[in-house]
């Protein structure tokens, strides 16, 4: 089918931009980590994305449907009301067969900081293997054992995903058993750390981290 133009103009910016920061990290001019050469996505990865920016022509209906050029008007499930309106929007279907649409808007960061509360409190964070955070007023939180939950589940359908031939549709629905039942691992993950970080940051004005590797510590 037809694809909006502002997606392959968006495609294109994003080569330049990866190509600038390579050359630019060859020459140490950029600041940061080595960054290596680009990397092509292929329509056949499991991850895949789209952008469209204002000149796109996309809107926001009424009824709160997601209007995109050369798609149509499509149903969401919003998990929060815009605070302002938004100048972009990727759609990003996720190796699990769902779809998201991640908004990009502009805030008064003046009005940001009156929804937090007041307080002068200061914390410190101690990561580690037996907990998964230390307080350094002594309060310790768990490590959540989140693989640990879908772990039966998981491993089946692995079994049935090596069994499958390569290339067949027995194969891509098996496929798409593991990504799910990984993805629930992720969002229950992403979910424990969106909690416990937002009750700090409401909680405390300054916050201050150890700077170690955790996953150095666990191959000890």
């Amino acid at each position: 089918g037809e694809v909006s133009a502002v997606v392959l103009q968006q495609s294109l910016r994003d080569a330049e931009a990866a190509y600038k920061n390579f050359f630019a990290s060859l020459r140490g001019t950029r600041k940061g980590p080595r960054t290596g050469p680009p990397r092509f996505k292929s329509r056949k990865d499991a991850r895949q994305s789209i952008r469209f920016t204002a000149n796109a022509r996309w809107n926001i209906t009424d009824n709160g449907r997601l209007n995109l050029p050369k798609i149509g008007a499509v149903k969401v499930k919003w998990s929060r009301t815009l605070p302002s309106t938004p100048t972009s929007v990727t759609v990003i279907k996720d190796a699990a067969g769902r779809y998201f649409a991640s908004f990009v808007i502009d805030t008064d960061p003046a009005a940001d900081a009156t929804r937090m509360p007041e307080t002068d409190r200061t914390i410190g964070i101690d990561l580690g293997l037996t907990h998964f955070a230390v307080l350094s007023d002594g309060t310790k939180t768990d490590s959540p054992r989140f693989l640990r939950r879908v772990e039966k589940k998981l491993k089946k359908a692995q079994r049935e995903l090596s069994r499958t031939q390569k290339g067949s549709k027995n194969r891509a629905k098996a496929r798409l058993k593991v990504a799910r039942a990984h993805a629930k691992v992720t969002d229950a993950r992403r979910e424990f750390h969106h909690q416990l970080s937002t009750k700090l940051i409401c909680e405390n004005q300054g916050i201050g981290v150890e700077d170690l590797s955790v996953a150095g510590l666990a191959r000890t």
